[in-house]
């Protein structure tokens, strides 16, 4: 709207329509929009809630794999039991903080002996939360906060 006399420099504004500012006001719902979409994942890490935490397993075996990936690293390992071997498959923190505790994509190798304590799973499967590791030669704990000498 123009001036309504040439000394009031003012414009009276049509607040009837919320939208008018238009692409200003759209931009700012779609950005908050994108926001709470972006920021939903975050919510839906799974808990630890499948471990059993109240019991620890000591187990002794060999490496067959270091998964060192996104979300959280895996040490698969083959524990000997009576007449097979038994893949065990534990999960271990992310790769970020796997790394702040002095592991590395190299501390477990396959073939390696060691012996290695978790949480087991509730379901009784293979399987279990990491906790720590000795190599097979008893050297240096392995563990988070506790980097391999």
């Amino acid at each position: 709207m123009a001036p309504q006399n040439a000394l009031d420099n003012t414009e009276e504004e049509d607040v009837s329509n919320p939208w008018q500012n238009g692409i200003g006001d759209l931009r700012r719902l779609m950005a908050g929009t994108a926001a709470v979409l972006i920021t939903a994942p975050c919510a839906a890490h799974h808990s630890y809630a499948m471990f059993d935490l109240t019991r620890s397993i000591t187990l002794r075996g060999t490496v067959k794999e270091l998964q060192w990936t996104n979300p959280h690293c895996f040490l698969q390992v083959l524990v000997q039991a009576q007449s097979t071997t038994a893949e065990w498959s534990l999960e271990m923190g992310s790769p970020a903080t796997m790394y702040r505790h002095g592991l590395r994509p190299g501390s477990f190798k396959p073939g390696d002996k060691l012996t290695v304590v978790i949480n087991p799973l509730k379901d009784g499967t293979n399987g279990g939360q990491f906790v720590s590791a000795i190599d097979g030669g008893g050297g240096a704990p392995l563990m988070p906060g506790r980097p391999r000498s």
